[in-house]
């Protein structure tokens, strides 16, 4: 049976809901959509759009309808992840506050929209959990932490040599983080200057990657500077809110948080789901899009994480 294009009603339905809803914003991702025009001022009236872009050459046809533009990592999601990347994003760019609402329109991986979903920020524990907590990004750079979660994507989509890969990114103060630190094997970014090894330069993306093999965590500090590697946690207050089925990663990912003024991220080995972990409980989990005989299914997530 031949598919049939809902994007184009999916588009007006998206534009009268939010009026009726007094949504925020609108995001979609701007190549799930051929005409963007639907979305223009005049159009949507108040209503804010933010536009996700997987590729720069969208940036054009985005920017003719909106100013609001943020660029995400191009792999494929699910439904669900797809809009938890956006949504945690758009949070942390501060172009969305915690108890906004907002309609976020989707579909499958490289398909047209078929999903319209009305959300509120925080509301939701599946989403983001996020209005009991400080600004997203308060000890870190809104630019470092989406470098560190576009790096903890690709793991998780690529794996190493092929293989999957574990692995923790923990963000913030390393005045703080220091005490609860440990090197189980010799720092491999010991005695480098700073301006060498921050997480911004594109060179150290491969450099990051081959040490995300060994065990232990990376500790960078909120200005994107990598302190460690091979780094065992020792957190001094237990984590909360750890959903069941998942081990030690992410137990010591959450506790550290709740110790000392950081973010962690964790890449599970098992999966390659990406979680996010703030004040000692996760805020965010991101599914990758697995392939099936048929090609990548849509996979929606259909658990709760509280």
């Amino acid at each position: 049976m031949a598919e049939v294009d809902f994007s184009a009603s999916i588009a007006q339905a998206a534009l009268n809901v939010a009026r009726s809803a007094r949504a925020r914003a609108i995001l979609l991702y701007a190549d799930a959509l051929a005409g963007l025009e639907a979305f223009d001022r005049k159009n949507r009236g108040p209503t804010d759009l933010i536009l996700l872009l997987r590729d720069a050459e969208d940036r054009a046809r985005a920017a003719s309808v909106t100013d609001q533009l943020l660029e995400v990592p191009p792999f494929e999601l699910t439904r669900m992840g797809q809009i938890k990347m956006g949504v945690l994003l758009a949070f942390s760019n501060r172009l969305l506050a915690p108890g906004e609402r907002f309609v976020f329109c989707v579909g499958p991986p490289g398909k047209p929209i078929d999903t319209l979903m009305v959300m509120q920020v925080g509301e939701e524990y599946e989403l983001v959990h996020s209005v009991d907590q400080p600004r997203l990004t308060e000890h870190i750079r809104r630019v470092v932490f989406q470098r560190v979660l576009s790096l903890a994507l690709q793991l998780a989509v690529e794996g190493r040599e092929g293989k999957p890969v574990g692995a923790i990114f923990v963000i913030g103060s390393y005045r703080e983080l220091e005490k609860f630190c440990q090197q189980m094997i010799i720092n491999p970014f010991k005695g480098y200057p700073e301006r060498e090894r921050n997480i911004l330069h594109d060179h150290m993306a491969e450099t990051v990657k081959e040490f995300a093999t060994i065990d232990g965590a990376f500790i960078i500090k909120g200005n994107g500077v990598i302190v460690s590697a091979g780094t065992m946690l020792r957190p001094s207050v237990a984590g909360q809110r750890i959903p069941q089925g998942l081990g030690a990663r992410h137990a010591v990912a959450a506790s550290i948080t709740a110790s000392a003024k950081c973010l962690s991220i964790t890449v599970s080995e098992s999966n390659g789901t990406v979680r996010v972990w703030r004040r000692g409980q996760m805020i965010t989990e991101i599914e990758r899009a697995h392939a099936s005989p048929q090609g990548p299914g849509p996979q929606l997530l259909d658990h709760a994480m509280g």
